[in-house]
């Protein structure tokens, strides 16, 4: 077994805003997003090995092995790139399932980063992105790994620089499917395309903010309560909400304040994925 240990971070993102603008014929929605990524997140760690074998030896055990991204991204690299080597991982994890915060998708994209660089594949982002996108729409933008305007179902990427932001996360006791949220007969699916300038002018909302509370009222509750302190928004299909903050006393102030049964946290926007940092 190698000796090369080697962590990488995971961040967590936040949807600034998600319309539904369309749904295609296989089923997949268009979509219209803002990703941003936080400075909270979880940590693999990948121990490279001679032998094929990708195992996970502890972290992330809430999902099962087949079913968790994680091992899924490495079992996909290996048979894509055909490389003879394997991996065994560990996962510090902190994004909490269900969330909207993408927690496995980035999960996955770290994955795929590292690895890809740990057997030494060679493989460009554009391929790592191609297969990230077939573990889900959300992987993408992690591989790219910039800040980013998002269309299509979420693979296609325009790199934006946002302001310095500071979060508020608050995240109720209860695990959203997304699969429920989008199949809802009466999500709305029909919102108008809009630009940067409209997103600027306020003019965006979270599309499955509606069924997401009607389905799990407790994310309702959170909106209601943190809307007390700033324009209160659900990330993804939930069930995370967030605001920004002007300053992280303030944001102190607010989680003395919260109901113990929720969780919550404090976390600075921002635009480049630490693994792509050093590049920039």
């Amino acid at each position: 077994m190698s000796t090369n240990q080697t962590r990488f971070f995971a961040p967590a993102k936040l949807n600034l805003f998600l319309h539904v603008v369309g749904r295609r014929e296989d089923g997949y929605h268009e979509l219209q997003t803002l990703f941003r990524f936080l400075d909270f997140g979880d940590w693999l760690e990948f121990i490279p090995t001679p032998e094929a074998a990708i195992d996970r030896s502890s972290g992330n055990e809430a999902v099962s092995i087949d079913e968790d991204l994680i091992i899924r991204a490495a079992r996909l690299l290996q048979s894509q790139s055909g490389s003879s080597k394997g991996v065994e991982i560990s996962v510090e994890k902190k994004i909490p399932l269900g969330a909207g915060l993408g927690g496995g998708s980035s999960d996955a994209a770290t994955t795929l980063l590292a690895l890809n660089q740990l057997w030494e594949l060679g493989l460009s982002s554009s391929e790592l992105k191609e297969l990230g996108l077939s573990l889900g729409a959300d992987v993408p933008v992690f591989i790219q790994g910039h800040a980013a305007w998002a269309e299509g179902v979420g693979d296609r990427l325009s790199a934006v620089e946002l302001p310095p932001t500071t979060y508020l996360v608050v995240i109720p006791p209860v695990n959203v499917a997304t699969s429920r949220i989008f199949s809802d007969s009466k999500l709305t699916r029909n919102s108008p395309l809009i630009t940067i300038a409209d997103y600027q002018a306020g003019e965006s909302r979270n599309d499955l903010e509606k069924v997401t509370c009607r389905l799990y009222p407790e994310v309702g509750e959170v909106l209601e309560w943190l809307g007390d302190y700033g324009r209160a928004r659900m990330t993804g299909s939930g069930a995370a909400v967030f605001i920004e903050l002007e300053n992280t006393a303030f944001g102190q102030s607010i989680l003395a304040q919260m109901p113990e049964m929720w969780r919550g946290f404090i976390a600075r926007g921002v635009d480049f994925h630490p693994f792509w940092r050093k590049e920039h």
